[in-house]
């Protein structure tokens, strides 16, 4: 059963003034879907600062019923990410498609459509999968905003990958006015032998909403890497919630630079034997520019056999900007011989900021490895020395000791040509506050 959180009348007006204040999408195919989510939403009520896993991060600009307005960034002194590889985009703005700036989606391998459009008919390939993830993601731990979304959303993209897709797909997220509120649901399926790249890049909106459902079939391999954008002022809720099959492959990595809020929730199941899921993330926040909380919450089941799981996340704070990291491994009676291995850290550049961690392992079988760990330290003043005795500038040295710190989530990134570019913008996010 899903975590019972606590219901009271403040709670429920507050759930009714958001649901008042929204639109509500009939739906074609996701009817039944939407209508149950709205049932769960009421049923869970909005999070509150009480809740659990809400005790570090108070959810109330994600929940309030109008957004909060977020001034709009001009990142005029970098190119956009990703933009110079071969892609098929698909840009949203504030929440709303973008023909303009998106290309085709015919592609070798995929099949793509708009959920608005694909919405209209009664019978779609993803109305086995849209809201049934989410759904299950709801137990043992409540997801009020992800059924939100689910119940809510305007639109998002399906993508169904039927072979090796010939480049990948990237999800642009434009964000141009000063109160937007955007709500998108994407869903993923990959099918046996498939695979497939999804990026992601962009603020979204004033407030961000977005849910991804991703169906890994046997020996499906799914590759996810996102950019949260540099907007100052932001506010983001991300949900991923992924199922895998037998010998399939899920790894997702996110970096975030900026932002008065973001959380970015991943909860996945490895439902067949030797399935292989990692998730990591780097975040870097300065708190001299604005308010930052930068919260990741995981949760992965183990319900099958030889099964590995990674968790890697890193976070840079400086200037009183916050780190949440939330993660469990879940091991289910049977899921022998599971390998799961969870890590949290944060590198604090002065005494102001904070780092907030909760690792968490439940195993019900006997014959499996699993370990977690959190620290939380400083600058190593031994390896500044050494650099700066060599003659590196202290600005310079410590933006090398940081990369090096973030290097291990990194590597949970296939590509190479897309790990150059994380780190060029990691050294750009540095350099800046060398300047300022």
């Amino acid at each position: 059963m899903a975590q019972v959180q606590r219901k009271d009348a403040g709670r429920t007006e507050a759930t009714e003034a958001r649901i008042g204040a929204m639109s509500w999408p009939k739906g074609g195919f996701t009817a039944a879907a939407r209508a149950e989510a709205l049932a769960r939403f009421r049923a869970a009520g909005l999070p509150g600062k009480r809740d659990e896993y809400w005790r570090y991060t108070d959810p109330s600009s994600l929940t309030v019923a109008t957004a909060p307005e977020a001034a709009v960034f001009d990142a005029h002194d970098e190119a956009p990410i990703f933009d110079g590889r071969e892609r098929t985009v698909i840009a949203f703005v504030d929440g709303v498609f973008d023909p303009a700036r998106s290309d085709d989606l015919a592609g070798a391998g995929l099949e793509i459509s708009r959920l608005v459009e694909a919405d209209r008919a009664d019978l779609h390939w993803a109305r086995d999968l849209y809201g049934v993830l989410e759904a299950r993601g709801q137990v043992p731990v409540a997801r009020p905003l992800a059924a939100l979304n689910t119940a809510a959303a305007t639109d998002g993209i399906l993508i169904r990958v039927t072979g090796q897709a010939s480049k990948p797909v990237h999800l642009v997220y434009y964000h141009e006015a000063l109160s937007s509120d955007a709500v998108l649901h994407h869903c993923v399926k990959v099918e046996s032998g498939g695979e497939v790249t999804i990026l992601e890049s962009g603020p979204g909106a004033a407030r961000f909403n977005s849910v991804m459902e991703v169906d890994v079939a046997a020996g499906g391999r799914f590759h996810h890497v996102r950019a949260q954008g540099r907007d100052h002022a932001r506010r983001a809720v991300t949900h991923m919630f992924g199922r895998l099959g037998t010998e399939s492959l899920f790894k997702s990595f996110t970096l975030t630079a900026n932002g008065v809020l973001t959380r970015n929730e991943c909860i996945l199941e490895l439902t067949g034997d030797h399935g292989v899921a990692h998730v990591a993330g780097a975040a870097l926040g300065d708190g001299a520019t604005g308010a930052f909380l930068h919260d990741d919450t995981v949760f992965v089941t183990h319900d099958a056999v030889g099964c590995e799981s990674r968790q890697v996340f890193k976070k840079v704070l400086k200037n009183g900007a916050v780190g949440v990291f939330q993660g469990k491994i879940l091991v289910k009676a049977g899921a022998q011989k599971t390998d799961g291995y969870q890590i949290s850290q944060s590198l604090l550049l002065d005494d102001d900021s904070q780092f907030l961690a909760k690792p968490e392992l439940e195993i019900y079988a006997d014959d499996v490895k699993c370990s977690h760990g959190s620290t939380t330290g400083a600058i190593d003043e031994t390896a500044l020395f050494y650099l700066r005795s060599r003659g590196v500038p202290r600005e310079d040295a410590t933006a090398l000791l940081v990369l090096s710190f973030l290097a291990d989530a990194i590597d949970e990134v296939e590509d190479e040509g897309i790990q150059s570019e994380i780190v060029a913008r990691l050294e750009a996010w540095l350099a800046r506050r060398r300047r300022a």
